[in-house]
């Protein structure tokens, strides 16, 4: 059936605001594929997108790494598409493509001009219906994966911050999201080529992926291409989904990670939030923004621009399937305390806890969500990947229009509730995050 959802969005950051109508059709094929097509003739291109409802939390004690080893793996070439030709077949025909992992999903997409539409299908069924998957294609992503690593992770300034290393093995005890999405490369070392053909045969089945095709197309003529390049795919096994409940964290979590690439320390407050689809995730997103996004936010003003005890304030929500955590923090100007920028952070917070932000505070809170909400989805290739991220998280591929009204819903008061719900000191990470030469001078 066709869905017909109004995006609404701002003109000129103003508040006057109109409709713009955007139809998608969601189906699902004999073999369980979920197809999401969102029809748009005013541009020229398209782009076809694969999520795989499989991340780093999928994977097996000893074996972590591998939900994005396949991000790289899946690009060395199928039975009908020779070694190292991937890339060099997208840019014959003018497109471009890409791929990303996260804790619960891994997303494939190419973009083309649209008269390639066929071909951007043929090379999502080639992936999924008979990659080659050897111990050449194994060792060479190896050597990449290492590289990425070291690049991003361990020679990247923060890099234990930005992405998580440094943070979630002290959030989550059970969990999966404990480990990080690239994973050791120990574990990967030690994988042997029977378990990467298990992993994919495991998770990428039609039954755990959903298509997404958007752009300038025509509906049935793209409807049967799909069925002939994907309906031949067989079915796999239900995957079996992982459910953990994570304790309360009811006490401090006092630590320390040092940092070989930085000269300027951070303190950060780490606190675990619902998971993304829940609403309070919703309103952690808006206290996010009141206390750190961007230089208006209350604690660069007052510690950036007013009391100029910070050089820059920081805050990186992350909100996953199941949990998410909410990272704020500060590093100092020169001789400043940690412990001072804590005590301000605290203090920022139990403003949020006592007092309601004002109308006008809420009133630009509201507009700068509709532009957040608008820009996500201004291309083509947004408007994919928020279709694909919708049905496969949430549940729910209508929140592409929709999720804007949850946040026009939350109320002053009910920012105040949550925020006394989930900011408190007994309930979070204490992070002193030290260059490495303080490790050495104690």
């Amino acid at each position: 059936m066709i869905k017909k959802l109004n995006l609404l969005f701002l003109l000129c950051a103003s508040t006057t605001m109109f409709a713009q109508q955007v139809e998608f059709e969601e189906y699902q094929l004999d073999n369980g594929l979920d197809v999401i097509i969102h029809q748009d003739n005013s541009v020229p291109v398209v782009t076809v997108g694969v999520m795989y409802h499989v991340g780093a939390k999928d994977e097996a004690p000893g074996r972590t790494g591998f939900a994005h080893f396949f991000e790289h793996l899946l690009f060395e070439g199928t039975k009908n598409i020779e070694r190292g030709e991937w890339f060099n077949i997208v840019a014959a025909n003018g497109g471009s493509n890409n791929a990303n992992t996260t804790q619960d999903r891994t997303y494939y997409y190419e973009t083309f001009p649209s008269n390639a539409l066929e071909l951007g299908l043929w090379m999502e069924s080639e992936r999924m219906l008979h990659p080659v998957i050897n111990q050449v294609g194994v060792d060479t992503q190896n050597e990449v994966v290492k590289e990425e690593k070291r690049s991003r992770i361990d020679n990247a300034p923060y890099g234990k911050i930005i992405y998580a290393t440094g943070i979630n093995k002290y959030m989550f005890d059970k969990h999966p999201y404990k480990n990080s999405v690239i994973g050791t490369m120990q574990d990967l070392d030690a994988a042997e080529l029977e378990e990467f053909k298990a992993f994919f045969d495991k998770y990428y089945g039609p039954n755990n992926a959903t298509l997404v095709v958007a752009g300038n197309l025509e509906m049935e003529e793209t409807k049967a291409m799909i069925k002939d390049y994907f309906g031949p795919v067989k079915s796999k096994p239900e995957v079996e989904r992982v459910q953990i409940t994570e304790k309360p964290i009811t006490e401090t979590i006092k630590a320390t990670e040092y940092d070989s690439n930085i000269q300027i320390p951070i303190k950060a407050h780490v606190y675990r939030i619902p998971g993304m689809s829940e609403r309070d995730s919703y309103v952690m997103s808006m206290i996010s923004s009141i206390l750190t996004d961007g230089k208006s936010s209350r604690m660069y003003k007052r510690m950036v621009d007013d009391e100029k005890v910070a050089l820059q304030v920081l805050a990186f929500p992350r909100p996953m399937e199941d949990y998410g955590t909410y990272i704020m923090g500060a590093l100092p100007l020169g001789d400043t305390p940690l412990e001072k920028l804590a005590e301000i952070m605290d203090d920022e917070v139990n403003k949020l806890k006592t007092e309601l932000i004002s109308e006008r505070e809420y009133q630009k809170l509201q507009n700068k969500f509709e532009n957040q909400f608008v820009n996500s989805n201004s291309s083509i290739q947004g408007i994919a990947s928020s279709l694909a991220t919708y049905h496969v998280l949430y549940g729910n591929a209508d929140l592409i229009n929709e999720e804007i009204d949850i946040y026009r819903s939350i109320t002053r008061e009910e920012i105040k509730e949550v925020a006394n719900k989930y900011l408190n000191k007994n309930q979070r990470l204490d992070l002193d995050y030290l260059p490495e030469s303080e490790k050495e001078q104690k």
